[in-house]
């Protein structure tokens, strides 16, 4: 029934995606770092830098240092004529405390600003500046105002100031509606995170914002618990923040997250090594707020362990032990149900032993770990053998005296010249278990002992074993055809084997062949190579010129005796039309003869056809001619 449920159970969550629950938080180390960020604005040189530094450090609880010297330079950077320095100055005193910035005309100036033509961050800074230095606000003007403005720029950003003046004032709920149609324009990543367009600072605002104004409202956000799980996702992947306006917001935010009266992410982190063995068994995982603070007590659940590799279940529903140390640690012996080697993802519940609606993220929370073993080398064959395989391999075996055993080294050194090849043969097994195991890394280092040249050769699975043949003839290039002694050694590693080595087993002298064609030493392959001389075959001997002229006469001497019989019988070209056409034909007749004469002569192909081209026209326009008129001239006489 428990097998079942597990399946069920993952296959909900197949279905609905990956999981949203955090697995990282605001550690000490992060808070920390922000910590430098704000305090590396000192000394301020304006006043928005001062601001965000000092409420930065207030946020995460690090007091100011020189807390007066600070107060005499906020108020030195105020410029009584700016209504966003006076914003950045009063806040900046505000967080520092016992420190009161002063300005002539600020109220005036700052109320003037409160229109309904004024930009939304305009009415926000001045806004919060009167409230800052103590001044009378006009709460409905500020309402107004603001309704309008934000009817001129819509834009999520001017929402997000929007939300925190409305917060602030008394009877303001109608922002609150805007609430669900601003957070719809957010853009998803991935299926995981949130975020509006213009970043962490834009996002972190507005839902910074959006929560204030709830508490303002007493009516939860219109957020569902899986949007807030995505904003609270994209926030933590932000935390490395160095932007300083950025980072105070953050910091903001966070906090807001986790001290609300509607939602707190709940985030599950592996607080142990990802790394599960036997010596160290134990899984922790630490349940806390984005913060890192405690959320009470707690029942936490391993509700499923899954290998990465086969998808096998490997325990469902396994309770964690409460740290009797850390409120927040719980811990799991994973071991005990005798997991095969290999990446396990664990889902994970968080059930409150006191009701508490606010904390999402309880269910599909997910860590990661692997279950590593020691591995050990048995049944190792080293030896030497002929190429042709009719001589038996010489080995050292470990049933025989001169044994190889893990770590030990052979005794006596192999030969192998070029004509014989190295061959071994060795098994992997988990030293528990005494299980075949295959490792990802398995090579073969040769280390010429002279040179400290490295070659690495891949060892091959056979079955349950591993084999490595070296050729040491085909292999003398690898080598550099450097014969002399080499050290052998077997490296294997693997993510899941606990114990990676790098074995010596042996030396080997090698002999290679010498080199057919020996480079000069230092010869750049660069370097200009000798000019290449082609000789071409000398002419064969001509016949004599008798010989070539008798051959033309006789090539000729069937035109000349049809010209002589012409001349005998009496040729007729009486019948001959001297016409245009006649004699255009002809000469352009003659003058395909002539083309081809000139090509068997000199003329290339391309050139040839060419000029075939062009003396074609005229020969098709007179030929046709020609022929018409003969055609035209018989049906006459007939």
């Amino acid at each position: 029934m428990a097998g079942a449920t597990s399946i069920l159970y993952l296959f909900a969550v197949a279905i609905v995606g990956q999981a949203l629950t955090p697995s990282t938080f605001l550690t000490t180390v992060d808070q920390k770092r922000l910590t430098n960020v704000f305090k590396a604005a000192q000394p301020y040189t304006d006043a928005a830098s001062a601001h965000y530094s000092i409420l930065g450090l207030k946020l995460l609880g690090s007091p100011v240092a020189n807390a007066k010297e600070t107060c005499k330079t906020v108020t030195s950077l105020v410029r009584p004529d700016d209504v966003a320095s006076l914003y950045h100055a009063s806040a900046a005193a505000a967080a520092l405390g016992n420190c009161k910035v002063t300005a002539a005309g600020a109220e005036a100036l700052l109320g003037e600003a409160i229109k309904d033509t004024a930009p939304v961050v305009d009415i926000f800074q001045a806004f919060f500046a009167l409230k800052n230095l103590g001044l009378k606000v006009d709460n409905a003007k500020v309402g107004t105002a603001l309704t309008e403005a934000v009817k001129k720029d819509d834009t999520p950003l001017s929402y997000g100031y929007a939300f925190l003046v409305a917060a602030e004032l008394p009877n303001e709920n109608k922002m609150f509606d805007s609430i669900e149609d601003i957070i719809a324009q957010a853009d998803e990543v991935d299926d995981k995170y949130l975020q509006f367009e213009g970043g962490l600072y834009v996002t972190s605002l507005i839902i910074d914002g959006a929560y204030k104004l709830a508490e303002k409202a007493k009516k939860a956000p219109t957020l569902s618990a899986d949007k807030v799980m995505k904003f609270a996702n994209y926030f933590l992947s932000r935390k490395h923040v160095h932007q300083l306006r950025a980072a105070c917001q953050f910091v903001s935010v966070s906090k807001t997250l986790t001290d609300n009266k509607y939602h707190i992410p709940v985030a599950v982190t592996l607080a142990s090594p990802v790394a599960v063995s036997q010596t160290s068994s134990v899984v922790q995982v630490r349940v806390t707020n984005l913060m890192g603070g405690s959320l009470g007590d707690l029942t936490v659940t391993a509700d499923s362990a899954r290998h990465l590799g086969d998808e096998a279940i490997v325990l469902s529903k396994k309770p964690f032990t409460a740290s009797k140390t850390d409120s927040s640690l719980y811990e799991l012996n994973f071991m005990q149900t005798k997991p095969a080697r290999g990446f396990y993802k664990l889902t994970i519940s968080v059930v409150p032993k006191k009701a508490d609606s606010r904390l999402i993220g309880t269910t599909g929370a997910e860590v990661e770990v692997k279950v590593t073993t020691q591995v050990s080398v048995e049944n190792v064959e080293v030896g030497v053998a002929d190429k042709d395989q009719t001589t038996a391999a010489r080995t050292t075996k470990p049933q025989r005296q001169d044994q190889i055993q893990h770590p030990n080294k052979a005794a006596n050194a192999f030969e192998a010249d070029y004509h014989q090849k190295i061959v071994m043969k060795f098994q992997l097994k988990e030293k528990v278990s005494g299980k075949p195991l295959s490792a990802h890394q398995t090579f073969v280092k040769m280390t010429n002992q002279k040179t400290q040249q490295e070659i690495i050769f891949v060892a091959e699975t056979s079955g349950d074993s591993y084999k490595f043949d070296l050729d040491v003839g085909a292999r003398a290039s690898d080598f550099g055809h450097q014969s002399g002694k080499y050290s052998m050694e077997l490296v294997v590693g693997d993510a899941v084997v606990e114990n990676p080595f790098s074995w010596t087993m042996a030396d080997v002298n090698l002999a290679f062949p010498e080199k057919t064609a020996e480079k000069k030493s230092g010869e750049s392959p660069y370097t200009k190579k000798p000019e290449i001389k082609h000789v071409f075959r000398e002419a064969e001997k001509r016949p004599p010129a008798v010989v070539s002229m008798t051959f033309t006469a006789l090539v000729f001497l069937p035109a000349l005796i049809l010209l002589f019989l012409w001349m005998q019988i009496g040729a007729n070209i009486s019948n001959f039309p001297m016409s245009m056409s006649a004699i255009g034909f002809h000469l352009c007749l003659g003058g395909v003869f002539a083309l081809y004469y000139c090509y068997w002569t000199h003329l290339t192909m391309f050139d040839t056809l060419r000029y075939l081209g062009l003396i074609s026209i005229p020969l098709f326009i007179f030929g046709n001619r020609l022929l018409s008129s003969i055609a035209a001239r018989r049906k006459g006489e007939k």
